[in-house]
């Protein structure tokens, strides 16, 4: 069974969160064993380094620690055959005057030894410390921090899986109870809507004259209602998008324009519809872009005083486009609100207070879901402009 998109969304965040978590414990496993790994080193260093001065200091009438050569001019400890390559006579030129000192690590003969030259009274002296031991520490350290790593990476996918799963349960459980109340509701108002839609028939099949039409317009917006009741309920249960269908956005605009006839008339306000008599089809779902227009209308019908007119244009400004446009000649907001206005109850920015509320918020929303643009334009006291943009479909 296919999970619907929200609860594929909470599936991506419990993971995310997971994946943070793990990668959070991950660092600091990681940062916690450089940090002792480079302790490690220079405690060994300065041990060698402590040592070999030691030796240096006894000579040769000393026996020096193991691991540890020891070269002056006449002869060397342990007495011992000394691995191969050692002494070093380039390193006798780095201490030429009493009292230097010269310290260095290199490798020889396969081996890294650390390597102290000091010019003591006249007499230099070369000492060479072996770290197989200590690279063999480090060898652990390094192997265990692995393992460490690990087991803590383990522990942080099960340890952060709970945690998310704790975390995006009250999101999954509002989820799920706004899911079952949209889907409740939709089902209780269906039945209702049947029975108001059918009287409504009715009605207008009996009426004749003006309120035939009255009727008419009844019957059309109780259908309109009745099929965004539809549309909530489908959602609700499947969770998917309504699949597209080529729509004829002329005829949509001719009919929320005759929907709202009687309540521009009723508020003295001039509404009309101007296009070419020609197809304007676009690909989407045409109870979702009715509502975008009734939408604008209503936001239009709202702002537009007495006397004053709205304007429903229609036309093709490309080969790949549909644009329509409702100018109106109301109130109008700032420029700087052109954007604003479509944010959920944003107010304005001339502080008056104005809030635009949760319609054009919605538009944008379905707009953008359809693949098109929606942008406003207007000036206070000059009326607003909203300028939709969709992609344009073949008849065919």
């Amino acid at each position: 069974m296919k999970a619907d998109p929200e609860e594929r969304a909470l599936r991506r965040a419990r993971w995310a969160i997971t994946a943070q978590i793990a990668v959070v414990v991950s660092l600091l496993v990681a940062v916690a064993g450089g940090i002792a790994y480079a302790i490690l080193l220079s405690r060994q260093h300065a041990e060698a380094d402590r040592t070999l001065a030691r030796t240096v200091e006894l000579g040769p009438a000393a026996t020096p620690p193991g691991c540890v050569w020891l070269f002056t001019p006449a002869l060397h400890a342990p007495a011992s055959t000394p691995p191969a390559g050692m002494p070093i006579a380039g390193l006798a030129a780095t201490v030429p005057a009493p009292g230097d000192v010269h310290t260095e690590r290199r490798p020889i003969g396969g081996m890294t030894y650390t390597i102290r030259v000091e010019n003591r009274g006249g007499v230099v002296s070369q000492a060479y410390f072996e770290e197989l031991y200590q690279i063999q520490d480090r060898s652990s350290l390094v192997s265990g921090l692995v393992v460490a790593e690990v087991l803590a990476l383990l522990a942080a996918v099960l340890c952060g899986r709970v945690l998310a799963c704790r975390a995006i349960r009250p999101l999954a459980d509002a989820l799920r109870r706004q899911r079952t109340f949209v889907a409740d509701a939709s089902h209780e108002l269906r039945a209702p809507l049947t029975r108001l839609h059918t009287r409504a028939q009715l009605l207008a099949r009996r009426a004749s004259g003006r309120d035939a039409d009255d009727l008419e317009q009844l019957v059309r917006g109780t259908r309109e209602l009745g099929e965004v009741v539809e549309d909530l309920l489908l959602s609700a249960q499947a969770g998917d998008r309504p699949e597209f269908e080529l729509v004829e956005l002329g005829v949509l605009a001719e009919e929320a324009v005759a929907a709202e006839a009687v309540r521009a008339g009723e508020s003295q306000v001039r509404l009309a519809v101007s296009r070419e008599r020609r197809p304007y089809v676009v690909q989407g779902v045409p109870t979702a872009l009715r509502r975008v227009l009734s939408a604008l209308l209503d936001n239009a019908l709202g702002h537009t005083p007495p006397g004053g007119s709205i304007e429903v244009w229609l036309g093709v400004p490309d080969e790949r486009h549909v644009e329509l446009r409702v100018r109106d000649t109301g109130v109008g907001f700032p420029s700087a609100d052109a954007d604003r206005i479509f944010e959920r109850f944003a107010r304005g920015s001339d502080g008056d207070g104005r809030r635009f509320g949760l319609g054009l918020a919605l538009v944008r929303e379905v707009v953008t879901g359809h693949g098109g643009t929606i942008a406003a334009a207007g000036r206070p006291g000059a009326g607003a402009t909203f300028t939709l943009r969709l992609l344009r479909a073949d008849p065919a």
